[in-house]
């Protein structure tokens, strides 16, 4: 089982990316594959999908969106080429938040969502989802002390600046917010 690849990207096509790792070519199936840039270097979440007659990884850009890919995976009817375009259609917290306010008008406006898979969605998932963001945000900020404390700051010094960036930004930007709040 694979966790995530670190590696440059060297093809981008309508559903994959291929991602060259010390010199093997992955194919990953992504929701959005344009937000990835040819030639850059990204770390990539992945979940492997196993049949009798398939094996295909699925990446995500964000451990958010694996988590949340997990959670629609797990509803009954709900596979992998359904969840996908999910995430590349609508915002993982506006599905997040759909799901929480039993909202099945939002999901069916995606792909091969119809009425009776929606309410299966929110059957299986509402009350789940909160859990999912909790985990994010804390392996999120778990990164960013590492980082702040790697450039020399003690905690109790970015303690209460961690609090104030938001956990789905990537942690470039993350890194940049909390310098911006520690240099004021």
């Amino acid at each position: 089982m694979y966790s995530y690849l670190n590696g440059k990207v060297t093809e981008v096509e309508s559903n994959y990316i291929t991602i060259d790792v010390n010199g093997i070519g992955y194919l990953v199936y992504t929701a959005n594959p344009y937000q990835f840039e040819i030639d850059k270097q990204y770390k990539i979440y992945l979940y492997q999908y196993v049949r009798e007659d398939e094996i295909s990884l699925y990446g995500f850009k964000t451990l958010e969106d694996k988590e949340l890919f997990l959670k629609l995976i797990s509803v009954k009817g709900l596979g992998c080429k359904m969840a996908l375009p999910m995430l590349a259609t609508g915002s993982t917290s506006g599905i997040m938040d759909a799901i929480e306010r039993e909202n099945i008008l939002y999901l069916k406006k995606f792909p091969k969502i119809g009425d009776k898979v929606a309410k299966q969605i929110i059957l299986d998932l509402k009350g789940k989802m909160v859990n999912t963001k909790e985990v994010v945000t804390n392996s999120s900020y778990e990164e960013l002390t590492e980082v702040l404390k790697g450039l020399g700051y003690k905690e109790k010094e970015f303690k209460g600046v961690i609090n104030k960036i938001d956990p789905n930004l990537e942690i470039e930007l993350q890194i940049k917010e909390a310098l911006k709040l520690l240099l004021k």
